[in-house]
């Protein structure tokens, strides 16, 4: 079977196989024994392991070899250019105290962050919505002064994640509740932002 590579944002994935497993919600066909890899696959897998302990490229891949039961293992014309390009944006710093040889890295705050980003972008392609309709980026053209304006709501997503996260790992019905007044509150108060500019 002929390979072909995708270009994923650094990440140059082995055998994305056909169309329509390149994109959002395709499925995993590696119960059928195919060696097709979904779209982001790998970088998010990477991000995952590398917030839970220093790597190396060699780990990684041994690791993504177990965790799909022996049908996939990435290649390092894969792995080691996403490294590079983790390392190179800030997401990942090299640990200064590795073996002779072995290059491990860890994530940075950036990193982290740039984790939570892509698992709430990959929830959002789901469908699966904690606070009613998902929340829009403004990526559009916005008056400079509204950057900061920007910045906030970016943060408030992230904090929106981070407590779905969190009420899905250990659901608290008191904390549910508080943070339900908290997001009614805020809907009552930009709702009315918005009506008094419409006026």
């Amino acid at each position: 079977m002929k390979q072909r590579n995708c270009e994923h944002g650094g990440e140059k994935q082995d055998m994305c196989g056909p169309r329509d497993m390149c994109g959002p919600g395709m499925h995993h066909h590696w119960s059928r024994g195919t060696s097709f890899v979904p779209k982001g696959y790998l970088r998010s897998q990477v991000l995952k392991l590398l917030s839970e302990k220093p790597m190396s490229g060699a780990e990684i891949m041994s690791v993504m070899e177990d965790k799909t039961s022996m049908r996939w293992r990435p290649s390092p014309g894969s792995v080691y250019p996403l490294l590079s390009w983790l390392l190179d944006s800030g997401y990942t710093r090299e640990l200064s105290d590795s073996e002779a040889g072995v290059r491990r890295y860890e994530l940075t705050e950036e990193g982290k962050k740039f984790l939570e980003e892509e698992e709430l972008r990959r929830d959002q392609h789901k469908g699966a919505h904690f606070f009613g309709p998902q929340f829009e980026d403004w990526e559009g053209p916005m008056p400079e002064e509204a950057r900061e304006l920007i910045d906030s709501w970016r943060q408030m997503k992230r904090a929106g994640f981070a407590l779905r996260r969190k009420l899905r790992d250990d659901y608290s019905e008191s904390l549910a509740t508080e943070a339900k007044k908290i997001v009614d509150d805020f809907v009552e108060k930009i709702s009315r932002l918005s009506e008094t500019e419409r006026a």
